[in-house]
């Protein structure tokens, strides 16, 4: 039987009272992510990739597998939506690289003008004290992905100047929205050049410069 198969059968027999509370779903998503990654595999990757990046856990989970989760959640949901968006900074406190990963399709996916809400917004109040590059950079993606415009130069600023994570992901979005022929406002550049980056974090330092010279990425 495919893992497809199994998933979905999986996710069938959870009770629909479960969608009413964001803490059963994160419990239902953590059983999940397993299906269909091979034992030795999801071991080796939870003990060499987890704590190395910064995860509680990372099982390798196909981006597939974590797709058809996050339109589970979705479909059952319908247009009450509230308990997902509450499962978003559920998952990113948990911190598992799925965790991540389903938080940002979620955060793409959901129908953020019914609830009235910023993505954005969403994605800095979420996020812990401190969080790798490619945790932040998996979410602004997807919500590129998604067709949502970038943040307002006045988010980017305020994201600048608040909590040094935030002016990280501030630096990560203006990156993601130069590289996709967004611009950015001038005096916004000159804020995100000051940017503290961790020594020996050459990442975000080649972002910062790419930043810093307007120019994408080739």
């Amino acid at each position: 039987m495919s893992s497809e198969r199994i998933l979905d059968e999986f996710l069938g027999e959870q009770p629909k009272r479960m969608h009413k509370s964001q803490r059963s779903l994160a419990k239902i998503v953590r059983e999940a992510y397993p299906i269909g990654v091979p034992a030795m595999i999801m071991k080796s990757s939870t003990d060499r990739l987890g704590n190395s990046a910064g995860y509680s856990f990372h099982l390798g989970t196909p981006d597939d597998i974590l797709r058809r989760v996050a339109s589970w959640l979705i479909t059952e949901a319908g247009e009450e939506q509230r308990v997902l968006w509450k499962l978003i900074p559920l998952l990113w406190k948990r911190h598992g690289r799925e965790d991540v990963a389903l938080s940002a399709l979620l955060l793409a996916n959901l129908d953020s003008d019914s609830a009235g809400v910023d993505p954005w917004v969403v994605l800095a109040s979420s996020i812990n004290s401190t969080e790798p590059a490619e945790a932040l950079l998996l979410s602004i993606e997807e919500v590129f992905r998604a067709g949502h415009k970038r943040p307002s130069d006045q988010l980017l600023k305020s994201w600048c100047e608040g909590r040094l994570v935030e002016s990280h992901l501030a630096l990560i979005s203006a990156f993601a929205a130069i590289n996709s022929d967004r611009k950015i406002g001038d005096d916004v550049v000159v804020q995100l050049v000051n940017v503290k980056v961790p020594d020996g974090d050459s990442l975000l330092g080649r972002i910062r410069d790419r930043v810093a010279s307007g120019i994408p990425q080739s």
